[in-house]
């Protein structure tokens, strides 16, 4: 990585950081709506905020964008984030999963899940759009695979978003090879270091149990990082991309990661690092 991205990196990760965590300040201080409409319970009957959600969002973008991302970030994190926020704030629980949205739509009826599997696929079509512009190699069908990636990636990190610092381990983890292996435009290196920065903004009421991404942030997280993977890859990684994203997709239709992740060494003890002593898994209606 050359020194101007390497600056370019560390700046969009100083002030995701700083910018997530002054969003969530402000949010607690003054919350639109009342806390009431940003306040969930988990399973254990404990309150807790869907804040970190729009902090974890305005601080990743305003990284990004510092960082020289350009408008593929923004379209990428705010619009993910919109469609999050319209299932946390007014949707409801009757319907789970992608099988379960689906079937609700075959019925004629329309929820807010609906509504956000087709909002994601715009934005992330949208995203691979802007960011495919200007490179000649890039056809339609290439476009068409890295906005199912962008869409599927931030499906992913809601499905993720189950238990205190989860989802934003996975991001913090994706991140670091992004960053370090960054090459072309500042795209990549700026988007992917902006979502880690905010993610270390928000981490520590993340894994207390005070807040959660909801899916406002987890959905915005997951565009963020897909919209980094897809401007570092070219056809056949975004293919690569698309399969895993799918796979996960429908296996988690199936199985349960939680399940998955605790019966397996390694994949536990990392998912309950740095968690308070008696963790408080995500629950209730925000969660998915």
């Amino acid at each position: 990585m050359t020194r101007r991205r390497r600056v370019s990196a560390i700046g969009a990760c100083c002030i995701g950081a700083f910018c997530s965590l002054t969003t969530a300040a402000l949010l607690k201080a003054r919350p639109p709506g009342g806390v009431d409409r940003w306040t969930r319970k988990n399973h254990a009957g404990r309150p807790i905020t869907l804040f970190e959600g729009p902090a974890y969002a305005v601080g990743a973008v305003a990284g990004a964008l510092a960082g020289g991302a350009g408008a593929p970030a923004a379209v990428a994190g705010l619009g993910a984030c919109a469609f999050g926020a319209l299932d946390d704030v007014v949707g409801d629980s009757s319907s789970k999963g992608l099988r379960g949205h689906l079937a609700s739509a075959r019925r004629g009826e329309v929820t807010t899940g609906t509504i956000k599997i087709v909002g994601l696929g715009v934005t992330g079509l949208l995203t691979a759009w802007i960011a495919d512009r200007s490179s000649e190699r890039a056809g339609a069908m290439t476009t068409l695979v890295g906005g199912a990636v962008i869409a599927g990636s931030a499906n992913i990190a809601n499905l993720l978003d189950l238990r205190p610092g989860r989802a934003l381990k996975v991001v913090l983890l994706l991140a670091v090879p992004i960053v370090a292996g960054g090459r072309g435009t500042h795209l990549p290196v700026a988007t992917a270091g902006a979502a880690a920065g905010a993610a270390i903004g928000v981490l520590p009421d993340d894994l207390a149990g005070r807040s959660m991404l909801g899916d406002t942030g987890a959905n915005s997280a997951g565009a963020l990082i897909g919209t980094a993977l897809v401007a570092r890859t070219g056809p056949r990684g975004r293919l690569v991309a698309l399969a895993v994203v799918t796979a996960l997709t429908l296996a988690s239709e199936r199985v349960s990661f939680t399940k998955v992740i605790e019966s397996t060494p390694g994949l536990r003890e990392l998912d309950a690092l740095g968690r308070s002593p008696r963790p408080s898994p995500h629950g209730g209606p925000a969660a998915r």
